[in-house]
């Protein structure tokens, strides 16, 4: 047959030439690739998906995407940073909010590779699964026919005494070593055949088990945060003493961030009045003097249809209310502020929370006064628990107890731009389109009260009273008040349960060795030839020493059994070179059951 290009395209009868063969293609010698259809292309993105390979890129992918969550704040843990980035930050904020940064973690990107990383972590598992169960229930291989070919090998002779059954040796040796290989812990089957009696043993399947465990853990994680996170919800309230809070949407929340699942209309009605709030401080004079020791609120309880119960918030220490965890998060003071139009008629009258600004108390509050006015006041605050005039003019706060309270007030007057119904934080004033009528850039000083003191507004507005609160019944003129977070996380208890098991079964993966043995006994005129020999799956530096015991504890109970065993030879003069032996592999035995994933080569 001609090799000529011509003839080879035109020469269809050759049986030994397949049509496809390159030699059969057109004369521009163009090979066409075979097209895959819809359903190949759907076949291999499934398979590239539930590779372990696309899993492990995916989970850093998720941990990548998770990092702006922590750089900008989050609507749902802290819906005032974000206020405040928006403020900060007028030109980047629409960009990043565009991108879904304030959102992080239920953005579509984020929530795109989470769904994904659960769909292949699930492909992986279910498979792997299915045929680490059918392994299971198959019986160990059959023995190799030739044991010197594996590395880890160590035989023995036998002399048979006289009068007994060479054959009937070999099986008594061989339930010896099975019995042996039992109580380790090892599956055995026994092949005997052609007058060779042996047993094939394997253990470690646990392995592959806690790896199993392991990824289904992770799924477990993410399931339950999905979930879990759909369930939860957070919140955040102030409590000044002598008030109280109730667990009610519409009542006591300052801010609330509920998950997707929540029913916000039907939250457990439990109530938290703050009875008193107690703080210790290094006194003065002694190393570290104005420091904050212990913080303890002491409030009264009540759950729905229970009777009152008198119960502490610490830090770190929080109450456990109808399933909602409450954390003592911050306190400061709230001083009792009174303002009066020019007729002495009360326009406002409040319990003010000022923010802490420094270790010793040094807080700042907003009193806004809408009505009741000829014009709109904002009045920003300084409380100073001790009040000291510094260098400049400026006063501080020396110490964090109440031993020289003092009261300052800037005050501007215009619109406080609440009528038009855009969001504003309580704690903060925005003056763009006020006058300052007092303090600061202005003509006149700002306002100076001691508790129980009233000074009068600039320009005959009214006065300002800054209220002695023992005079209410309070223990100190000035009132304290607590800031508590109240969360409900119906997973994490779940995510922690995940997350033990899964170190569990990560631990088991890691630290049992995956092992086959074999042990042969052959008789050979008037003595057996015993053969020991082992097999790793994967890396398992003590397969070798395991052999050795295995041979050494076999010869022992053959000595007990009345067969003699030949003294050991040197193994060095017995055995090949390793450069003149083949490969250690398994000959004659049946294919691998259970062959390495793509997983086993993390």
């Amino acid at each position: 047959m001609s090799n000529s290009p011509s003839e080879a395209t035109t020469d269809v009868s050759d049986p030994l030439r397949p049509r496809d063969h390159a030699d059969s293609a057109p004369e521009d010698r163009t090979i066409v690739q075979p097209q895959l259809g819809l359903v190949g292309w759907l076949r291999w993105g499934w398979r590239q998906l539930t590779s372990m390979r696309t899993a492990l890129v995916l989970l850093l992918l998720l941990a990548i995407a998770a990092v702006p969550g922590s750089l900008v704040p989050q609507r749902t843990a802290d819906p005032n940073g974000v206020t405040q980035y928006r403020a900060d930050n007028p030109d980047l904020y629409p960009v990043l909010d565009s991108l879904q940064m304030f959102d992080v973690y239920s953005s579509v990107w984020f929530s795109a590779i989470y769904i994904l990383l659960f769909i292949s972590l699930i492909g992986c598992v279910i498979p792997r699964t299915k045929h680490h169960f059918k392994a299971m229930k198959a019986r160990p291989p059959r023995t190799p026919a030739r044991l010197t070919r594996l590395d880890d090998h160590a035989e023995a002779t036998v002399r048979v005494a006289e009068g007994m059954d060479a054959g009937a040796a070999a099986t008594e040796a061989v339930d010896l070593a099975e019995a042996q290989l039992k109580r380790a812990g090892y599956r055995v089957e026994r092949y005997d055949a052609r007058g060779a009696a042996s047993v094939s043993a394997e253990r470690g399947y646990l392995r592959e088990t806690g790896n199993l465990v392991f990824h289904g853990a992770l799924v477990g994680v993410l399931l339950a945060v999905g979930v879990g996170g759909g369930l939860t919800y957070t919140g955040q309230t102030v409590i000044i003493e002598g008030d109280g809070f109730v667990n009610s949407l519409g009542l006591g929340y300052s801010s609330f961030n509920p998950g997707r699942f929540v029913d916000t209309e039907n939250l457990s009605p439990y109530s938290i009045t703050l009875d008193r709030f107690d703080v210790s401080y290094v006194p003065i004079g002694m190393a570290g003097q104005g420091q904050a020791g212990d913080f303890a609120a002491h409030v009264t309880t009540r759950e729905p249809g229970g009777e009152p119960v008198e119960q502490d918030v610490r830090v770190n220490h929080p109450l456990d209310m109808a399933g909602d965890r409450v954390y003592l998060m911050g306190n400061g003071y709230a001083p009792t502020i009174t303002v009066r139009d020019p007729d002495g008629d009360v326009v406002f009258r409040k319990d003010v929370p000022f923010l802490p600004q420094d270790t010793f108390m040094t807080s700042q509050g907003v009193v806004k006064v809408a009505d009741g006015l000829d014009e709109q006041l904002g009045l920003v605050g300084f409380f100073y628990p001790t009040a000291v005039d510094g260098h400049s003019g400026a006063f501080a706060s020396g110490y964090g107890d109440l031993i020289n309270p003092l009261l300052t007030f800037w005050v501007y007057s215009g619109d406080l731009g609440i009528d038009d119904g855009t969001p504003r934080s309580v704690y903060t004033l925005d003056p763009t389109g006020m006058t300052q009528i007092a303090g600061g850039d202005s003509d006149a000083e700002a306002l100076e009260l001691a508790p129980g003191q009233t000074v009068d507004l600039p320009g005959g507005l009214g006065t300002v009273t800054f209220e002695d609160a023992t005079e209410a019944g309070a223990d100190e003129v000035v009132k304290r008040y607590v800031s508590l977070s109240v969360h409900r996380d119906v997973g994490a208890p779940w995510v922690l349960a995940f997350a033990i098991l899964a170190l569990a079964g990560l631990l088991v993966a890691l630290f049992v060795p995956r092992r086959r043995m074999w042990v042969k006994a052959t008789p050979a005129g008037g003595t057996l030839q015993v053969e020991y020999a082992g097999l790793a799956r994967g890396e398992d530096p003590a397969i070798a020493a395991a052999v050795a015991d295995l041979a050494r504890d076999h010869r022992a109970a053959l000595a007990a059994a009345g067969l003699t065993v030949e003294p050991e030879s040197d193994p060095e003069h017995e055995r090949e070179p390793a450069s003149e032996r083949e490969p250690a592999s398994e000959p004659d035995t049946e294919p691998e059951r259970d062959a390495p994933l793509e997983d086993d080569r993390k």
